[in-house]
């Protein structure tokens, strides 16, 4: 019976550049995951490829792959990432470079495509496609909005069938995270039914964001041991539907069912219809077991036929935001804290400067659990104001009024930095549905 063991190196655009690394270096490995991309990212490598053809994917990916290259290429082991975020094949063309830098002929890079459809909203406008936000029901095209990205989650099957054709590095835009982990099994062991989509993709959704199914960000965070070489979690998948969360045995971190259970908590939604393109996943059903140490199994997992329709990730500009902070400090810290807010706000309402939008918070005074823990006289209070508004002038005065409470406020104004709060563009998560027909995925591999 084979076994076969996909670690993920990488939970989002950011992460440890050496985890995915260590994945290859401390112990055996069949298959690397790496998941770069959340809605406002794709947004971002939008802009970077208006303004540069050639950009709109995740280059650390590229790192990644010039570091470990000819290791990868002699251990055969197979990588998957979503790293083209809006431009596969760019990303493509930089890992054919690379391949040619390190003098490696024969390597087989594949890329799926067919998730960014920004260019095509007008054509499904016209088709009748409307889009609707899945919370409020409102069309997008209700009114005139300036969409930055539109990129649907894509099912599995293009990852799985790059794998068919040879590509041992397969590069995607748009699709889920836990597809990322599910494709090595559709692959290798021709899993279709209904019952293993949900298992394999129960097994991605544990591995999708890295360590936070061995320790990072675990509420019993003490008990973690050697957090600072925390391992990275591996799935280890036999054919018969076997399936064991693990990491490399020189790691460190901690495996237990309690943080593979926090890991699936983690952006569960409805625990009986967990949606994806492949399946719907039913995560009440999941039987986990402590399989041994740093060992856990999942077992038991029920799904059902996917839904006809596939998820869309719009984001759309909406206005602007700015946010700055002081640090006060010395006795009633808290009540200066105040006063240097009603004086920022009281002097740009004399101005003429109102906003759609503000916040006031006083770090130090309980503001992240607010109610529930206070201290009656913090030493030291960082005060935290900001605001959103569709007018980037008014948003822009704002930042100039903070420098000045260090001489013109209350004593203690003791810590500014960072410069002037300057404005960002604010990017707003629009979620629709479409038929899944209207989408067409394709694949393509190419071999240096």
């Amino acid at each position: 019976m084979r076994t076969i063991r996909i670690g993920n190196g990488q939970g989002f655009w950011g992460d440890s550049i050496d985890a995915p690394v260590n994945l290859l270096r401390q112990g055996p490995i069949d298959y690397i995951t790496l998941d770069y991309l959340a809605e406002v990212t794709l947004s971002i490598m939008q802009r970077q490829k208006m303004k540069d053809p050639s950009k709109g994917y995740a280059t650390d990916f590229v790192a990644f792959i010039d570091r470990v290259l000819p290791e990868l290429v002699s251990k055969n082991v197979k990588v998957i990432a979503n790293a083209g975020g809006v431009n596969p094949e760019a990303c493509r063309q930089a890992l054919l470079a690379v391949a040619k830098k390190h003098g490696i002929s024969g390597l087989k890079i594949g890329i799926v495509t067919g998730d960014d459809i920004l260019d095509d909203l007008n054509a499904y406008r016209q088709k009748g496609q409307v889009f609707a936000h899945m919370e409020t029901g409102e069309s997008l095209f209700a009114e005139e909005r300036a969409i930055l990205a539109a990129n649907v989650y894509m099912p599995t099957a293009g990852i799985a069938e790059a794998l068919r054709q040879g590509a041992q590095i397969v590069v995607t835009g748009r699709c889920t995270d836990p597809g990322l982990t599910l494709a090595p099994l559709m692959y290798e062991f021709g899993w279709h039914t209904a019952d293993q989509l949900a298992l394999g993709t129960v097994a991605g959704h544990i591995l999708e964001c890295g360590a936070q199914a061995t320790g990072g960000n675990f509420t019993r965070w003490w008990e973690v041991p050697d957090m600072v070489n925390i391992g990275y979690p591996i799935a280890e998948v036999s054919e018969d539907g076997t399936v064991i969360i693990t990491k490399h045995e020189t790691s460190g971190g901690l495996v237990t069912v309690a943080t593979v259970s926090e890991q699936l908590l983690y952006e569960m939604g409805d625990p009986k219809a967990y949606i994806t393109p492949d399946c719907v996943a039913d995560f009440s059903s999941i039987q986990l077991s402590q399989a041994g140490e740093n060992c856990v199994r999942v077992s038991g997992v029920r799904g059902m036929q996917h839904t006809p329709f596939l998820k869309v990730s719009i984001s759309i500009s909406d206005g602007y935001k700015a946010a700055g902070q002081l640090t006060i400090s010395g006795p009633q810290a808290y009540e200066k804290a105040q006063k240097c807010a009603e004086l920022v706000w009281g002097r740009l309402k004399q101005s003429g400067f109102t906003y759609e939008e503000t916040l006031t918070e006083y770090l130090g005074q309980g503001v992240c659990h607010a109610g529930m823990v206070q201290s009656p006289d913090a030493p030291e209070i960082v005060l935290r104001l900001g605001v959103k508004d569709h007018d980037y002038k008014k948003v822009d005065r704002f930042g100039k009024e903070l420098a000045p409470l260090v001489t013109s406020g209350p004593p203690g104004v003791t810590g500014f930095a960072g410069g002037r709060p300057k404005p960002a563009e604010i990017v707003a998560y629009w979620p629709a549905l479409m038929a899944r027909e209207w989408v067409n995925q394709t694949v393509s591999v190419q071999e240096v």
